[in-house]
């Protein structure tokens, strides 16, 4: 492993502007050898802006790169590559029905007298993927073939074949796995680590800053405005604290809402594979959430109770009334709407602009004789855009060009507009940076108080905490607890989730 202190990249007084905006203003970011270091920043804070300055998609305006001791006049993507420096993207970009080994390869194929040497690049790929990344992946796999965590691996083993990375750059890589196959990215990442690569690693997800590097820089507004050396798993607040300006304290709201009669009551509710016997209450003006593993039964069940599943036995009641569904179509109609967990596949379209995607579920609702009434609808999504600040402040914006932040605020705006009684809200800050998961809890909480019943379903056992009123868990397909946030520690209720000893006081 290298121990050198010395930096292997430094960026100093980095600056860029676009049209009426500053982007980076004087920015410093610098990595040490054999160093994991990360960077993490509210969207917005340019930490991407920084990166693709980094990898010569942008041109700087100012400052200096200096990549291992070699100040860097011009910065292209040829000239980056050629210095060692790689970038894993969070999107994978492999082609579904080549194998490994051409993926691995892809624009560095290994030629003989007859053309590619297939075999000799299968087994080449095979080595590097188990002897690197400690992973058995036949080269001659096709990669729609594998999973998500091993495409990662290959993407990471197609930018590192060539032996060449001085500097690895991840780019948010966890974003589409799951918990164990995050381990095995962690497992491949340390092995770099061990064979003397740098890397820098770009995440919204605090708990894996604080797990697997050395150090940390933290951005806001454009600039630099501190690093941690010898992270630990306590300076969570710190960086939050750094990042949005403000004290963890003031990070989830104060609760300001009374939860009164049922709205919605579920008796005895099953599908007989993910979950079974499912008893719970939602009142108005109450935030409940709904905790539990991979593999729980807590997705199923949400898509179960806004019609996108059916139950095999079992009934729920809306205000003490029979309630069926057979569809989403039928859950709006009767005021209960979902913010999906995936709201770039689910939640949006995507190339329409903000203000359509706000009218999108209540187009009757500016029509005039069958006929969209433009200006209408405009005014109706600016009303409610501006209520939720969600930026840019042009609801013709592109909804695809916002960030995850915004994006979840246009799914929330939608559903707003409908006047809508029960919000389910799935992962409602997943991929989120945390400055606009503070607006999104205050958003909840206005809807809470407002008489709206809300229904957390989350993986993240802080958010539930701090969020809401009870949390229901969910442990192979039963609900084993429903327990008090007053009086629940993280401890207790992590010890609930994995199943360990049930929390005194809970109830089954």
């Amino acid at each position: 492993m290298t121990t050198s202190s010395a930096h292997i990249l430094e960026m100093s007084g980095i600056t860029k502007a676009f049209p009426g905006v500053l982007a980076l203003d004087n920015a410093n970011l610098s990595v040490q050898a054999g160093h994991i270091h990360g960077l993490v920043g509210e969207n917005g804070a340019g930490k991407s802006t920084i990166i693709k300055v980094l990898a010569g998609v942008y041109r700087r305006d100012s400052g200096q790169i200096i990549i291992d001791g070699k100040a860097m006049a011009e910065v292209t993507p040829a000239l980056v590559h050629a210095a060692g420096l790689r970038f894993i993207h969070q999107e994978l970009h492999l082609v579904p029905h080549f194998t490994v080994a051409e993926s691995v390869f892809m624009g560095q194929e290994q030629q003989g007298w007859f053309g590619i040497k297939s075999r000799a690049m299968n087994e080449a790929a095979e080595r590097f993927l188990e002897e690197t990344l400690n992973a058995e992946i036949r080269g001659r796999t096709l990669v729609r073939d594998l999973g998500i965590a091993h495409r990662k691996l290959v993407q990471i083993a197609r930018a590192l074949i060539d032996n060449q990375a001085r500097v690895v750059v991840f780019d948010e890589p966890t974003a589409p796995l799951a918990s164990a196959e995050i381990d095995q990215l962690f497992d491949a990442i340390a092995r770099l680590k061990a064979h003397g690569i740098s890397m820098i690693y770009v995440s919204h997800y605090l708990g894996e800053i604080t797990s697997i590097c050395d150090r940390v820089a933290v951005f806001r507004n454009g600039r630099d405005v501190g690093v941690i050396d010898d992270i630990g798993l306590r300076d969570s607040g710190r960086m939050i604290n750094m990042m949005v300006g403000r004290d963890i304290a003031d990070f989830y709201p104060v609760k300001n809402h009374a939860p009164s009669e049922p709205l919605l009551t579920i008796e005895g509710l099953a599908d007989r594979k993910h979950f079974s016997d499912i008893n719970l209450e939602i009142k108005r003006g109450e935030i409940v959430g709904l905790a539990g593993l991979i593999g729980s039964g807590r997705e199923e069940l949400v898509d179960t109770i806004y019609g996108l599943r059916r139950a095999a036995t079992g009934r729920m009641l809306l205000d003490g009334k029979p309630l069926t569904l057979k569809s989403p179509a039928d859950a709006v109609k009767h005021g209960i709407v979902l913010v999906p967990r995936d709201r770039r596949q689910d939640g949006l379209v995507l190339d329409m602009a903000v203000a359509d995607n706000i009218n999108l579920a209540s187009l009757q609702d500016v029509a005039r004789a069958f006929l969209i009434d433009r200006a209408a609808a405009v005014k109706r999504a600016e009303s409610v855009a501006d209520r939720l600040d969600v930026r840019p402040h042009n609801v013709g914006a592109i909804s695809r060009l916002l960030s995850g932040g915004n994006q979840q605020k246009v799914v929330l705006a939608r559903w707003l507009v409908t006047g809508s009684r029960l919000f389910i809200l799935d992962e409602p800050t997943v991929g989120v940076d945390v400055g606009a998961k503070v607006e999104i809890y205050r958003l909840i909480e206005k809807l809470a108080g407002e008489g709206a019943a809300v229904f957390v379903s989350s993986s993240d056992p802080n958010e539930l905490l701090g969020l809401c009123d009870r949390i229901l868990v969910l442990l192979r397909g039963t609900i084993i607890a429903d327990v008090d946030t007053a009086t629940t520690s993280l401890d207790q209720l992590i010890a609930l989730t994995t199943g360990g000893e049930l929390q005194h006081g809970a109830t089954a």
